[in-house]
């Protein structure tokens, strides 16, 4: 049983919202106190579980990995905080997981899709353009409402970034998955990618990097939002570096993309697109950095309630979750001081509580 747990200390219900007075009661907040007393009494600054919107359970850098190191995986971002997951991806069924009480709310895109040889070995489901409708019509029956498109990586014959896919296609694909319930979002590097992806009806775009002043508008029109995943970005020079002997060009791509991450994202908030915190966990970057996110996104210019808001309230409602509401589930973080006001006190929660359970 989960029991009672009292929340007494300031309530974060919205980033300018404090309430006063929340319980967890077999495991659902309510804001009306029990008539039980408390098994156990929380202080502190209190938010709902962070959400990790692009983040690769089951995956390691050589591809899909065992389970008892998805498990780990997950773990570890619960212990950071992070107690909704949008899997941006994954070679590794993990539905598995899904229900468990220690694990975080899981939602998964199923297996990416990139071009056949245009992508890292052993993640991606690879097609040709003929075939990429199909794929993505298996990936959303698969997944859970979302399927991950590859929409540019490295062209060896031309040296550089190109998107993967030609415009026509990848608006049949995009139609497709919307016939299936689905939402498609795509990892896009470069600048033209963001006008195809645009033109084809897109839900989401990771890492955003290409943005340029003529997107700006586009996305907050169309209600586009970006996951800029800044603590994966923070590769790109050894990237560059690695590729510099035989594609030059696209190693000065991608050092003048690492270069403007800041200020694109910066922009692309004061144009009133929305922006959503992803740490692309699971192949190069750690697992549990959540955190980290939250504070490059206020690095790069965004408030610190901002940069909250990408990872709590607004992740939570734009991925159909609860926050702190009557009746939801109990998974809640609580941190020592005001974290608007004390950014750095994210990176040492002092509470972490999944489903009423007490995790930390």
């Amino acid at each position: 049983m989960a029991g009672i747990i009292h929340f007494r200390g300031p309530v974060l219900a919205a980033p300018d919202q404090v309430r006063h007075g929340l319980w967890s009661v077999d495991g659902r907040l309510t804001f009306h106190r029990p008539a039980p007393p408390p098994d156990r009494v929380l202080d502190g600054w209190v938010l709902p579980g962070f959400a990790d919107a692009h983040c690769h359970i089951g995956l390691g850098p050589a591809g899909p990995v065992e389970a008892a190191v998805a498990q780990e995986q997950a773990l570890a971002d619960v212990n950071a905080g992070t107690l909704l997951v949008r899997d941006a991806g994954s070679p590794a069924d993990t539905r598995w997981m899904q229900g468990g009480k220690e694990f975080p709310v899981l939602i998964r895109a199923g297996r990416h899709i990139a071009r056949t040889r245009r992508y890292l070995r052993g993640f991606a489901h690879e097609v040709e353009p003929e075939g990429l409708v199909e794929a993505v019509r298996k990936q959303a029956r698969g997944g859970d409402g979302w399927v991950k498109l590859v929409g540019d990586w490295i062209d060896r014959g031309a040296g550089d970034l190109a998107p993967s896919f030609p415009a026509a296609v990848v608006r049949d694909a995009v139609r497709a998955a919307h016939d299936e319930g689905a939402r498609v979002t795509a990892h896009c590097f470069a600048e033209d990618t963001l006008d195809q992806m645009l033109d084809a009806g897109v839900d989401c775009i990771e890492h955003a990097t290409g943005l340029l002043p003529r997107h700006l508008p586009r996305f907050a029109e169309q209600g586009v939002p970006i996951v800029p995943t800044l603590i994966n970005i923070a590769t790109f020079p050894d990237i560059a570096a690695q590729a510099e002997p035989k594609f030059p060009r696209y190693a000065a791509h991608m050092r003048s993309l690492w270069e403007r991450r800041l200020e694109r994202v910066a922009q692309a908030h004061a144009a009133g697109v929305r922006i959503f915190a992803g740490t692309d966990a699971g192949s190069v970057i750690r697992h549990g950095r959540i955190a980290d996110e939250i504070l490059a996104l206020h690095v790069a210019g965004l408030p610190m309630a901002a940069a909250l808001d990408a990872a709590c309230w607004a992740a939570r409602r734009w991925l159909g979750a609860d926050g702190l509401e009557e009746g939801a589930r109990a998974d809640v973080i609580v941190c020592r001081e005001d974290p608007r006001a004390v950014p750095e006190t994210i990176s040492r929660l002092d509470h972490v509580v999944i489903g009423g359970r007490i995790i930390r």
